[in-house]
């Protein structure tokens, strides 16, 4: 097999949604000497921004995404132990969450494996989550980004108060702040100051990457 095409299998079991295949064939890459992180970056990355293009034309819908993510994350969890402290295969800390009063977590779950098949660490607060509680955990983790969710229309006013946190603690160009959701969409997070607007999960890994380019060119 040709170098290019030794990830082909793995791509195409990420792609499928093949759980099973995709422990069996990392397992198999590690023993034949891939290194851990060649497997992440030339391996898993690019089947999930296939996964991405393949919702966007109408191909995926969200359930295979989810399943495609969901084995992903299977062959990222026997992948990730290996890593040498010094390898950097992680573009940037994001922290996500449902904001306060919104229990619904099935948007920002798939953000959230959208985010780590493209190479992002992923703190991940839940549901329910105070504006404070964001920043905060930006300020700990030394994020860059902070993604925000809300399927209510009588929640996503609060997204504003996670804007005017980051802004409070001086964090205001220095942390990004993503927002998406059903009710949410581009004019309403211009109103409110966010630095990105997502509609879907596939788009939230553009926005983001978009986001952290100018946060570090500023």
């Amino acid at each position: 097999m040709s170098a290019a095409g030794q990830w082909d299998v793995l791509q195409q079991a990420i792609i499928d949604g093949k759980t099973a295949a995709v422990e069996s064939e990392v397992r198999r890459l590690l023993e034949a000497g891939a290194a851990p992180e060649s497997i992440i970056n030339e391996g898993m990355i690019p089947a999930m921004i296939k996964v991405g293009e393949l919702f966007e034309e109408g191909q995926f819908f969200v359930p295979e995404m989810l399943i495609s993510a969901r084995a992903m994350r299977a062959g990222l969890a026997i992948v990730k132990p290996l890593l040498r402290s010094t390898e950097k295969v992680t573009k940037a800390k994001v922290v996500l969450g449902t904001i306060q009063g919104d229990l619904h977590d099935i948007g920002k779950n798939l953000v959230g494996m959208m985010l780590e098949g493209a190479g992002y660490e992923v703190i991940d607060l839940g549901t329910d989550v105070p504006p404070d509680k964001f920043v905060q955990t930006a300020k700990e983790q030394q994020a860059s980004l902070i993604g925000v969710s809300a399927l209510l229309t009588t929640t996503m006013i609060r997204m504003q108060d996670v804007v005017r946190s980051v802004e409070q603690a001086g964090l205001k160009g220095k942390v990004g702040v993503l927002v998406g959701g059903a009710p949410v969409n581009e004019r309403f997070a211009k109103e409110i100051g966010a630095d990105g607007y997502a509609p879907n999960a596939s788009a939230a890994v553009r926005v983001a990457d978009s986001l952290l380019g100018k946060l570090k060119g500023a």
